[in-house]
């Protein structure tokens, strides 16, 4: 998922899979045209450790949310990412400017 500024780049929400982990969107709350053709009035990065997987899905050692929540002055957008693995992978997804 990327945000670009009109000319002059931008930054994706991303993630690099390995052998031994899964991350994944989850859930996306609030309306992404939100986010269109207005400024990103705030930003925001939290991660929490997961105490139990979403339903449905197997439990691995070790378990990451990663929350994303954006601002314009139409409203909010918060994007939350699941990340299971055995312990020895990363499990958040990243912030990479293009």
């Amino acid at each position: 998922m990327c945000f670009e500024k009109e000319g002059a780049g931008g930054y994706c929400l991303t993630h690099h899979q390995d052998c031994c982990e899964d991350v994944y969107i989850e859930d996306i709350c609030g309306n992404l045209e939100d986010l269109v053709g207005s400024p990103i009035l705030r930003a925001e990065e939290r991660t929490q450790e997961a105490k139990e997987p979403p339903v449905g899905e197997y439990a691995d050692d070790s378990m990451t949310w990663t929350f994303y929540e954006f601002s314009t002055i139409k409203g909010s957008v918060t994007i939350r990412f699941f990340g299971s693995s055995n312990g020895y992978y990363s499990e958040e997804a990243d912030v990479a400017k293009f």
